[in-house]
C-alpha cells in the first residue's frame, strides 16, 4: 500500500501538470489553484493501491473539478461588466520553446476557449495540448470514447475557425512589444500605426472595478489614439511620471506590466499576425484578476 508520504510525493510530481490543465480549462489562476487543492483532498482520501496510473487518475480528478467550477461560474461571466478576459499569469521561458504550449496558454487562445462548453474545453485541452489518448480522456471526463471523439471534433473545428493569427517568433514578439510601449509612452501615433494591423482590436477588462472600455475598440486609428494618450495623461489615477512599465513574460509571450507607486495597475499582451503586426491587444486592469501577478509566482505550464 502507498504511504501518505508517497502519496504526497506522487501528487507533487504532477502538481505542475494539474495546474496547467486546470488553468487552461478555467482561465483563472485562483480557480485553478483551488481545483488543484481540491484534487489533493480527493487524492489523499483514495485507496492508492488500486491506482495503476497516477498521472491519468489525477488528471481525471482535476479535469472534473475544473469543469464543475467552470459550470458554476458561467452565469458570473455572462453578467460580467465589459469584456471578460482570462486572469494573466507570469510564465517561465520554457513554455515559449514549445509552440503548441505557448499558443494554448496565450490570452488570445484562452478567450477562444471561453466560447466552448466545459466538456469541449476539457477534451480540447487534454487532447490538443497534453496529447492524452481518447481512451484516457474518456476516463478523465466520464464519457464514452465516441462522445469524447465527437466533442474533440466540435472543439477543434470551433477553435480552428476562431484561432488567433499567432506568431511563434519569440524575438519578434519581444521586439514589437518593446517598440509598442515606447511609442505609446511617447505619444508617437505614427509608429503605433506602423505596428498595428488595420483591423486590430483592443479588449480592456476592468470588471466594473476600474474605468475601462466596455466594448472592444477596433481599427488602427482608434486604437493608436487610445494608447497615444498614455504618455501625457493619468491612467487609473497614476501620472505618467509615476508609472513604471516592465517587460515580462505573461501567458507564454512577452507582455507589459504596469506598476504605480503602490500597486500593480494592469497588464497588456499583444497578439501578432503572420506579418508581425499587432492584431489583438488584451488589457487586464481588474484588480481582482491581478493577484497572481502581484504575488509574483512564475508558473511552468508544460506537461510534466
Amino acid at each position: 500500500m502507498t504511504s501518505p508520504d508517497d502519496g504526497q510525493q506522487v501528487f507533487d510530481e504532477h502538481r505542475n501538470l494539474l495546474f496547467a490543465v486546470a488553468y487552461r480549462i478555467l482561465g483563472s489562476a485562483a480557480d485553478a489553484e483551488d481545483a488543484v487543492q481540491d484534487a489533493w483532498l480527493k487524492w489523499s482520501a483514495v485507496d492508492r493501491s488500486r491506482v495503476s496510473d497516477s498521472k491519468g487518475y489525477l488528471a481525471r480528478i482535476v479535469s472534473n473539478l475544473a469543469m464543475d467550477r467552470l459550470r458554476s461560474t458561467r452565469h458570473q461571466r455572462e453578467t460580467y461588466v465589459g469584456p471578460w478576459l482570462p486572469e494573466p499569469i507570469l510564465t517561465s521561458g520554457d513554455i515559449v520553446d514549445d509552440v503548441t504550449g505557448a499558443e494554448s496558454v496565450s490570452m488570445a487562445m484562452l478567450v477562444v476557449l471561453e466560447t466552448l462548453s466545459p466538456i469541449e474545453r476539457a477534451v480540447f485541452v487534454l487532447k490538443e495540448v497534453f496529447d492524452f489518448s481518447y481512451v484516457e480522456i474518456a476516463a478523465a471526463v466520464d464519457r464514452s470514447e465516441e462522445a469524447v471523439r465527437q466533442a474533440a471534433h466540435r472543439a477543434r473545428g470551433h477553435v480552428q475557425a476562431r484561432r488567433p493569427r499567432f506568431s511563434a517568433d519569440r524575438t519578434k514578439q519581444r521586439d514589437v512589444t518593446t517598440k509598442f510601449v515606447a511609442a505609446a509612452s511617447g505619444g508617437d501615433i505614427n509608429t503605433l500605426m506602423d505596428l498595428l494591423a488595420p483591423d486590430v482590436t483592443l479588449w480592456t477588462d476592468g470588471g466594473g472595478k476600474v474605468r475601462q472600455a466596455l466594448r472592444p475598440v477596433s481599427g488602427a486609428e482608434t486604437v493608436a489614439a487610445w494608447f497615444a494618450r498614455l504618455g501625457d495623461s493619468a491612467y487609473q489615477g497614476v501620472e505618467p511620471a509615476d508609472m513604471r512599465v516592465e517587460l515580462v513574460e505573461i501567458n507564454g509571450a512577452a507582455g507589459l506590466l504596469f506598476r504605480g507607486p503602490d500597486r500593480v495597475i494592469a497588464t497588456i499582451t499583444l497578439t501578432l499576425d503572420p506579418e508581425g503586426r499587432i492584431i489583438a491587444i488584451h488589457n487586464v486592469a481588474n484588480p481582482d484578476k491581478l493577484h497572481a501577478i502581484v504575488e509574483g509566482a512564475v508558473h511552468d505550464l508544460g506537461d510534466r
